[in-house]
């Protein structure tokens, strides 16, 4: 073993040094997922950021833009393929469905302010878009109708951004302090505009000010970004603007409810304007012998003379390429080399694409914003933009602890630290505020995996055992939100007055009863594996409760001739079974009886006890059964939207409740059809296109999926559980835990016929299970060595995974 370990560690060395100066991002499409779903396309809209980013970053810089058909319109990360450009913005979400978010702090280059243009009318001077983008890893160009191309780059709070005019066109940047994105569809949850400020400095270089919007997707309380733009060159003329928002489109919203505005702001300034005024400014350059304009632009949470420090230590040039660059670099170094594949030329081009925009995608959010914390002061670090923490506990977060251990502790530490200040950890935070609650409190999720998993380092782990108490004890106040008056879907769980003292949720008391149902059970099982070291006297009462899934078990009810499956049951004790077909699930939204999956699809989700599941489904044959029956194709009956256009199975790879569905046949040993549907899944609905996920890519969730996939391996949450897949690549060098390797090898592999595993080693050893402690090569490395070949073999002879949360009610 010691003289293996060596070996392994001088291989690793040796692949490292030649790989080390590899440019893995020209093998990002930073594309994948900005289109769709279009009418016949038949999946799309990943509603993915294209622009300028570091991993993790405050600033996104990309264009925003309208769709004049607003079926089209994926406008949460700005970019569409055809929409016309509206302004070139700051800050940005990536993945993300529901109304959008951010889209502040804006510039646009005109060619004329003149009629028919209005600066107080966006639409206009909007452009359209000629020939094509061009867009990688840090930056990001386009040329409009009027002549104009736009360059563009982005550090960590801050941006750069490039203007070529026509040659003897006039020049102007229109700086509109009241831009953001809006929703085209109107709504509860639209953004809202709330007042602002610009000054122009001496000397005409520099302007600064600050902005304060409200709403978005989380509904949430105003925030406030200070900005400190500068142009390379100053301006011939400089003038701030201030004026009623003529916007005939229900676009922008500006509020002029005068006591709000009083109570919260008191009275402005001139300046500054009346809140349902739009504020800017207009900079004008009369050389015509010039034709390039440039800007960089910092931003900051806390004041502007922090947003111009950062503008001048993160853009240090003036050339666009010197910031794309490090860009660049900073991504290699950080995010593309924690996992080192084979690059030659005989590679399979697509699927190093696919692999590396994938982490590319995955590390957009959540935002780093520690330092930058508006709302208290305090030693630990701060993050927000989890957007949701309901979409990437399945899978994502713990790649981030095996790939990203610093970072991945500075979250956990952050989400504690919202608790300990605001009262409850998040489950989506966007714009410093917490909100929504799309079922369970999966923050509890996540802690959960990162204390088994191992995680420790600065964590507070008292804290954070007591930040999950909250969300299992304590019910948070209605927020009676548009999108679900009946509870809180701010934070916590807002059906414990059910989930306590029945059992269940109760379907005429609450809404999505199955759906949360099943998540508060996996959020108790959470809490009971961090009690059994920090409350040993929890643990029964959390390992009952997290059973309570079976209370809506109806075991003699038959669907598409299967028998037991989740069912509605009202809070008298009576399953109300009229007209029920768990199949459907209404518009699978927040007031409907399950959200973005059908009852049938979530009776597969109990990944804490798959022993009671496959009892429950009359035993290992008929779990087979109903499992192989989901895939078939025509079988679905719910239309989901986005992210299940053409998908026509009950199993939908485009939403999170089915991620782990696909891997439970490891459950009854038969690993191999677990590869079998899991590579059907990515082959059919993963691609190097526009189109390339099958729906929001939400924040890197479905990316992460995939690159779980590409490595053989899946982890499960809230357990130290790692089921074992089948690598696409035959050599795979993984940074874990810091600074360990992991080497996963595949002989015989064929991507096209040969993937079904023959054989495991692990650290050197013949291996007989289909599943992996978290232990065994996620902390100080080791090596997994695949044999594969064509033959669906039954190589897999050892007990299956276990279910530690087995309980029988």
């Amino acid at each position: 073993m010691a003289f293996h370990s060596r070996l392994i560690a001088i291989c690793t060395f040796l692949a490292g040094s030649v790989t080390a100066q590899v440019d893995y991002s020209q093998y990002v499409n930073v594309l994948i997922g900005s289109e769709g779903p279009y009418p016949g396309q038949a999946f799309g809209g990943g509603d993915i950021f294209v622009g300028g980013a570091v991993p993790f970053g405050v600033a996104k810089v990309g264009i925003d833009t309208h769709e004049d058909n607003v079926t089209l319109s994926t406008l949460n990360g700005g970019y569409t393929p055809q929409g016309r450009v509206t302004a070139i913005s700051m800050m940005h979400e990536s993945g993300t469905g529901g109304p959008p978010k951010y889209g502040v702090v804006a510039q646009m280059p005109l060619t004329t302010i003149e009629a028919p243009v209005n600066i107080l009318d966006n639409s206009t001077y909007w452009q359209r878009r000629v020939g094509n983008d061009t867009a990688r890893v840090g930056y990001f160009r386009t040329e409009l109708e009027s002549g104009v191309s736009v360059e563009l780059s982005g550090a960590r709070h801050s941006g750069i951004m490039q203007y070529t005019y026509p040659q003897g066109s006039e020049k102007h940047v229109l700086v509109d302090v009241s831009h953001y994105l809006p929703d085209e569809k109107g709504g509860s949850a639209v953004q809202v505009f709330l007042g602002g400020q610009i000054e122009l400095q001496p000397g005409g270089k520099v302007y600064t000010g600050y902005g304060t919007w409200g709403g978005g997707w989380n509904e949430g309380a105003p925030f406030t970004v200070f900005f400190c733009g500068e142009f390379e060159e100053a301006p011939d003329q400089a003038q701030t603007f201030r004026g009623r928002n003529t916007d005939p489109m229900q676009r922008y919203h500006t509020f002029s409810n005068e006591p709000y505005r009083q109570a919260m702001y008191g009275n402005l300034t001139e300046a500054s304007g009346p809140l349902n005024d739009r504020i800017g400014a207009v900079f004008t350059w009369s050389n015509t012998s010039r034709t390039t304009v440039r800007s960089r632009v910092g931003i900051s949470f806390i004041s502007a003379d922090k947003a111009c420090a950062f503008k001048n230590a993160e853009i240090t040039s003036w050339d666009v390429k010197v910031t794309a660059q490090a860009a660049i670099d900073e991504w290699n170094a950080n995010v593309f080399s924690k996992i080192q594949v084979p690059t030659d030329a005989s590679q399979n081009r697509t699927n190093l694409v696919l692999l590396y925009s994938s982490l590319y995608f995955m590390h957009l959010m959540p935002s780093d914003r520690t330092g930058e914390n508006p709302l208290w002061q305090s030693a630990e670090p701060s993050w927000d933009d989890f957007y949701t923490a309901w979409d990437i506990f399945r899978c994502t977060t713990t790649l981030y602890q095996i790939l990203q251990p610093s970072y991945y502790e500075s979250m956990i530490r952050a989400l504690i630290d919202i608790w300990r200040w605001e009262g409850y950890m998040p489950d989506g935070r966007s714009g410093n505020y917490n909100g929504l609650v799309q079922g369970g409190s999966n923050s509890d999720n996540i802690l959960a995996d990162a204390y088994v998993r191992g995680l420790r380092g600065e964590v507070n782990w008292t804290a954070g055992y007591q930040a999950m108490l909250k969300d299992a004890e304590v019910q948070p106040y209605n927020t009676f939100s548009f999108t679900d008056p009946s509870a809180s879907v701010k934070e916590g769980r807002g059906a414990l007055n059910d989930w306590i003292p029945l059992g269940y949720v109760s379907s005429d008391r609450s809404t999505r009863a199955v759906s949360r149902t099943v998540e508060y059970a996996l959020n108790d099982f959470a809490l009971a594996q961090v009690a059994k070291d920090l409350a040993p006297g929890d643990v029964v009462k959390y390992m009952n409760r997290s059973a309570q899934w079976q209370n809506l078990w109806a075991h003699n009810f038959t669907s598409l001739n299967f028998t037991g499956v989740l069912a509605p049951r009202l809070a008298n004790g009576t399953f109300n079974l009229t007209n029920y077909n768990p199949a459907l699930c209404g518009g699978c939204e927040w007031q409907d009886i399950s959200y973005e999956a059908t009852p049938f699809e979530y009776s597969f989700t109990i990944p804490h006890d798959m022993q009671t599941l496959i009892d429950f489904m009359g035993g290992e044959q008929a779990f087979e059964e109903r499992l192989d029956y989901i895939f078939q194709p025509n079988t679905s009956q719910q239309n989901l939207g986005a992210n299940g256009a053409a998908i026509n199975t009950i199993m939908n790879i485009g939403n999170e409740p089915d991620f782990a569905t696909p891997y439970e046949y490891h459950y009854i040993n038969k690993q191999a059809k677990s590869v079998e549907r899991t590579r059907q899944l990515a082959n059919t609905y993963f691609h190097d296109a526009p189109f390339g996920v099958p729906g929001n890519s939400d924040a890197g969730a479905l990316n992460s999926w995939l690159i779980w996939q590409m490595l053989g391996l899946y982890p499960v949450v809230t357990q130290t559980t790692i089921l074992i897949g089948s690598p696409w690549f035959s050599d795979i060098n993984m940074t874990v835990n810091g600074n360990r390797t992991l080497r996963i090898t595949a002989t015989g592999l064929d991507n096209a016929n040969g993937y079904y595993v023959q054989s495991v080693n692990v650290n050197g050893q013949p291996w007989t299970k289909n599943w992996l402690d978290h232990v065994d090569v996620m902390v100080e490395g080791g090596s997994i060595e695949f044999e594969l070949g064509s033959e669906m073999t039954a190589w897999a002879t050892g007990e299956v995974p276990p279910s530690p949360g087995h309980l029988v009610l």
